[in-house]
């Protein structure tokens, strides 16, 4: 979400290696539920769906690096 600011849920499927459509709708609605990323539906044929950050979501993305950092160095340590 945050390298293509608005995505679709079969792009973020393609994104991530391995995951089910069941886990990926399910991640999906627990963040919208959290205010984390907002799901916006357009009535149209065939169905469109686009998610994208909240303000919210974008205040974790400083915290999200840093536990990544912060993993990647605990790895690289042992």
């Amino acid at each position: 979400l945050l390298s293509k600011k608005i995505i679709r849920f079969n792009e973020l499927k393609r994104e991530i290696s391995g995951i089910t459509n069941t886990m990926l709708s399910n991640s999906l609605h627990e963040l919208e539920f959290d205010n984390i990323i907002i799901r916006t539906q357009y009535n149209e044929m065939p169905l469109r769906v686009e998610y994208s950050l909240t303000d919210s979501g974008k205040k974790l993305l400083p915290l999200l690096y840093e536990l990544s950092n912060w993993g990647r160095n605990r790895i690289n340590s042992r």
